[in-house]
Order: structure tokens, then sequence, then C-alpha cells
């Protein structure tokens, strides 16, 4: 029995047939590539779970509904929940003044403290911001262990091409970039990542350099690996990583720690993320289609609250905030 079917199976739609199953809805999950892999965005996030964070520069919606992610997610998968570590170089250190003001939930450290925190970076920095209620993931470790959940209960991903407007019932399309056709107002945000493996630096918790030119975040994963991120462009270009984005990512990681220079480089990798206007994921009524879209770099931050409002919705007919009809 299928009570409504969902198209695409990145993170929103892993979220949705989980929140649907919630809801004691069955779901029809199918995706024209199958399982979550190199060929979608949510295969190349950076895993931050930070809403503080993401409140200098975001949307309240996000900041709001983003607290609730982390342990959302935790009852999927390995949540690491050590906090974010913001810091800026001595010649920008107006910028980290600045971050400060437009975020709470932070204490400010000095050398001592960040070194007390993450002792690789002991002297490298003067002044720092940290976020203790913050976490993060492994995107990959995360979607595979979301879509063994979902088969736990009897719900496999079916390899099929289908839109929207060929299925009866209701749909929910978590297509991202795919739906624009249905989604004038979604845009393409263009970024690029670099996995690298160092011996000689050891993180424990996301590190965000705030740079005058190239902001940086670096994700710690296992087994020595850095997850460095993430150019952000106003680009519709789906192709491989640029040598000017690669050239930045490293120059500003070299900023935070020359060691950097001396990883091995792991993996390159690009994609497309789907945004609205304000940066803000909704849910977008069309007929008898829920579009869930628009996450930007908020994908497993917002996921979950996504697809909970959509499956709310479908079950109660209860509209929430995230909810808009077009």
């Amino acid at each position: 029995m299928t009570d409504a079917t969902i198209i695409g199976a990145g993170v929103a739609g892993l979220w949705a047939a989980r929140a649907l199953l919630a809801q004691g809805i069955r779901p029809r999950l199918v995706d024209r590539t199958g399982p979550p892999g190199a060929h979608g965005c949510s295969w190349w996030a950076g895993g931050m779970l930070a809403p503080e964070c993401e409140g200098a520069v975001a949307e309240e919606p996000v900041i709001r509904h983003g607290r609730a992610a982390a342990d959302a997610w935790a009852k999927v998968t390995k949540v690491t929940a050590r906090g974010s570590l913001v810091l800026a170089p001595a010649r920008d250190r107006a910028d980290l003044t600045a971050f400060a003001r437009r975020t709470g939930g932070h204490e400010m450290l000095d050398t001592t403290g960040i070194a007390a925190l993450e002792p690789d970076l002991d002297r490298r920095h003067e002044a720092a911001l940290f976020f203790a209620q913050e976490a993060h993931l492994d995107p990959r470790r995360a979607l595979a262990d979301l879509v063994a959940a979902l088969a736990d209960d009897g719900v496999q991903i079916e390899h099929a091409d289908l839109t929207p407007e060929t299925v009866k019932g209701p749909v929910l399309d978590c297509r991202g970039m795919a739906a624009r056709d249905a989604l004038p107002a979604l845009r393409a945000v263009r970024g690029e990542m670099v996995v690298l493996r160092s011996s000689e630096i050891t993180l424990t918790r996301p590190i965000r350099l705030l740079h005058s030119r190239h902001p940086l975040y670096v994700v710690p994963r296992e087994n020595g690996l850095l997850m460095l991120g993430a150019t952000q462009v106003e680009s519709a270009h789906k192709g491989g990583v640029t040598a000017r984005a690669a050239l930045e990512l490293m120059s500003t990681a070299y900023a935070l720690d020359p060691r950097f220079a001396e990883a091995e480089i792991v993996e390159l990798g690009a994609d497309l993320r789907p945004a609205f206007p304000d940066n803000v994921p909704r849910v977008v009524q069309r007929g008898n289609v829920l579009h869930l879209n628009g996450l930007f770099r908020h994908g497993y931050l917002m996921a979950p609250a996504l697809a909970r409002q959509a499956a709310q919705f479908l079950a109660t007919g209860q509209k929430g905030d995230l909810f808009h009809e077009d």
C-alpha cells in the first residue's frame, strides 16, 4: 500500500519518508539515479549542524528550526556534539566582532582558550568565538544510516524517473534543482569542496575562518580526513571543481594553519544547491504536490523540519510556518 509518493532520495526525500512513517503514512520513495551518491548535492555537504553560526547571515526560521536538527539526526546516525569554533586572522578581527554581534550562544576565547579546545591551533590565533551547543555529522554516513533505517521499516528506494504530473495521489517533490521548471523562483548556488588527509593536523570540531575574501570552514571526519568548504557562486554551471576554487580553498586553509600545505588531496567535488530568493527552505503547495525545496546551504540543518511540516499537513491539514501556497 502507498499513501504518498516521494520523488527524490536526497536528504530532503529521505527525511520526508521518515516523517511520513511517523504520521502513519506509507511512502513510495523513487529517485531517477537510485540511492544517494555523488550525483546529488547531499553527498557534498559539510554536515555542520550550526544554527547559531548560520544566524550571522541566515533568516530567523533557519536558526529556530535548526536548533532541533542535532537531536533529530541523533536518532538516526552518529552526531558529534563538540560545538563550533569561529576564528579570524588578526587583520580581520573586526569581522569576528561583527560576527559576535549578529549571533548568540557563544563565548569569546583567547589563545589559551583556543588551545584548550584544539591543541593543534595553539598560538596560531589570538581570539575566537566558541558555540558550545552546536554539532556536526558525516553526511555520507548519515545518508547511509537514513537509507538503512527506512529499509528496516520496509521502505526501499525505487530506481525510477518520475515527475509529479505522472503520479496520482499526494506527491512530495524533493528533486532540488530538477524541479526548477515547477518553481521558477528557484536558483542555483554552486558550491565546491575539498577533502584532505593530514597526519599533522588534528581537529575535533568544525572550524570557521572569517576571511576578507574567501571564508572557509573545515569539518573533521574519521580517519584523519578534513573537509574544506565551500565556495558560494551564483551559477548554474555543474562542472567539476575549478582551479580557482581549489586555490581559494587551499590558500585560506593555509592562512588557518600552514601545515595544510602538506596535506594529501583525497577528493574534489562540486554541485548545485537550490535556493529561493530569501534563502529560506519551504514547502510549496501546488495542487496535489508538495515541493520540499530551497534548502540552500542548510540541507542537513533544515531537512528534518521541512519534512515534518509536509508530513503534518498530509496527516492533519495543519500548515506550519515553512509552508507556502502557490
